[in-house]
């Protein structure tokens, strides 16, 4: 474990003057970005040898992973819901995550207030965008985002903070810029209307291939797993 912790040390370092270069090429100070290490398939304590190198932000795809882990790091850290969400699960994450960024449907929301509400607190959460149209990725239409996010800003027990995507996956994320930027501008246009409850103030985009195409486009959360914890086991 020695070892593994040493190059998990390396590539937070390394991503972190990663992360700089890009803020730095946006004009943008690298402390205004949140790093979010995606934990999927990653054990307890390799995840731990991330935190004590202060990454305090951690992002599950899956709901029995998130409670997990959560339990057995049993540490002052902040756990991000970024996967698909069923309503039925929500259950067992509503008093553990800080975040949920994958809100996609007024079914989900009505119950992640619900939820909320029973357990006396306020859920913050993102919306997730599929802003580039791909039929295997969740998330509402760029066209009915601010209709989406009017209704979700009724409910009592939800606050949104901002947008989420998940750009496709491509070789040169050149090739994805614009999705991010479509976000971006997406989320200007929703800040302008000025909704009760609403703050467009999160980006969530980027990931380990293209997190500083996001960052040059706005990202203020990025959502990197493999830059820090290696190769994914299936």
């Amino acid at each position: 474990m020695t070892g593994d912790r040493d190059i998990i040390i390396e590539n937070i370092d390394e991503l972190r003057s990663r992360v700089a270069a890009a803020a730095a090429r946006a004009g943008r100070d690298p402390a205004g970005i949140k790093i979010v290490a995606v934990t999927k398939t990653v054990e307890p304590e390799r995840i731990m040898a991330a935190y004590q190198c202060g990454i305090t932000d951690f992002g599950e795809n899956r709901v029995q992973e998130l409670v997990q882990k959560a339990d057995i790091m049993n540490v002052e850290c902040k756990w991000h819901m970024i996967g698909h969400l069923q309503t039925n699960k929500v259950k067992y994450i509503i008093d553990r995550v800080c975040m949920i960024h994958s809100l996609d449907s007024i079914e989900l929301a009505n119950e992640i207030n619900r939820r909320a509400e029973k357990a006396g607190r306020i859920m913050d959460a993102l919306v997730q965008v599929n802003v580039a149209g791909e039929s295997t990725k969740y998330g509402v239409e760029p066209a009915s985002a601010p209709d989406f996010v009017k209704e979700v800003s009724r409910m009592g027990n939800i606050r949104i903070r901002g947008l989420m995507t998940i750009a496709p996956l491509v070789s040169d994320p050149e090739e994805v810029r614009w999705v991010f930027r479509g976000l971006r501008q997406l989320l200007i246009d929703i800040g302008k209307e000025n909704i009760d409850n609403v703050s467009m103030e999160y980006l969530s985009m980027g990931m380990s291939n293209d997190f500083e195409v996001a960052i040059e486009e706005g990202a203020n959360i990025i959502r990197p797993g493999t830059v820090i914890f290696g190769k994914r086991k299936s």
